[in-house]
């Protein structure tokens, strides 16, 4: 897909580019606030109400990564108190949970990172699926984002919401599943619906899976190159057990399939002929070595 105006390299919005080991590394917690708009390039140049501030404040401050959301062509919600939903995702169980508060202090933020919902929200449970259409920070993700969001709120209405930024503007249109933090990047209508459907049922589809928020890059990489050796298609179905850094050079020991791999990867630059006028390069993740871990066999003990 062209859009006008934009200038990221050829192939980054059509899936031609791998988007592979590029979900972003910060967001293993969230709290989503709706509002619905505008919204300015950056959250704290927008005109929110205070109390949104203040929230948004509070949330950056321990580390949960803070979503301005809206539904897909809807533009007045309830003026009554502030919907907000809020969500772990980290450990093998995630979660998400939503409420409407009167004001900050309605919401204990501290127990999000300490893995417990908040006793002015409920869990949820459906998945929710935001759609980056943040125009203000990218006109891509609006051009591509918005078609994107309505087309699947068509098919699964109330879980789809409008987002602001996640992270990746080169990769629009992007969707991100919640509670797991699964991203998807450079997104056809297609492809979306084939995601989402796959999230609902517990599953991933690798074709342009960006990887899941809140692990270090490399990590999503050597998990992506075991699930593509195995089949694994689970979300749960693979996890890094350790891992260690020598240079550029990363070495994983990845579960998966019930078998465990040694995985080493490293980062490579894509050279993309796009003209003078593209600043960006592509950074990606080349697979080294992927071994599987031969269980030890210990020999019974002589008697004596």
């Amino acid at each position: 897909m062209t859009v006008k105006g934009c200038m990221h390299p050829p192939g980054c919005h059509t899936g031609d580019l791998p988007v592979l080991a590029s979900a972003t590394v910060g967001a293993r917690f969230w709290l989503l606030i709706e509002h619905s708009g505008p919204w300015a390039a950056y959250l704290e140049d927008c005109l929110l109400p205070k109390d949104v501030h203040t929230l948004i404040k509070r949330a950056t401050s321990l580390g949960i990564r803070a979503q301005l959301i809206r539904r897909p062509g809807r533009r007045n919600p309830a003026n009554t108190g502030i919907h907000v939903m809020v969500a772990n995702s980290t450990g093998p169980e995630p979660w998400i949970a939503e409420g409407v508060i009167a004001g900050p202090d309605d919401l204990d933020l501290d127990n999000v990172v300490a893995g417990v919902v908040p006793e002015s929200c409920i869990l949820v449970s459906e998945p929710v699926f935001l759609v980056c259409t943040h125009a203000k920070r990218n006109a891509c993700c609006a051009r591509i984002g918005l078609p994107l969001a309505r087309s699947l709120a068509k098919m699964l209405p109330d879980t789809v919401w409008e987002t602001s930024h996640v992270g990746g503007d080169r990769y629009a249109a992007n969707l991100v599943c919640l509670p797991h933090g699964l991203y998807y990047g450079s997104m056809s209508q297609a492809a979306a619906i084939a995601a989402a459907d796959a999230y609902r049922s517990g599953e991933v589809i690798l074709d342009r899976f960006r990887g899941r928020s809140g692990t270090p890059e490399p990590l999503q990489a050597a998990e992506h190159f075991v699930r593509i050796h195995t089949g694994e298609l689970s979300v749960g179905g693979v996890a890094v057990e350790s891992s260690r850094l020598d240079g550029d050079i990363t070495e994983a020991l990845v579960r998966g399939s019930d078998a465990r791999f040694r995985v080493v990867v490293e980062p490579m630059t894509l050279t993309t002929p796009c003209g003078t006028a593209c600043a960006d390069t592509i950074t990606t993740y080349r697979l080294v070595t992927l071994d599987r871990i031969k269980p030890v066999r210990y020999a019974p003990s002589a008697l004596t």
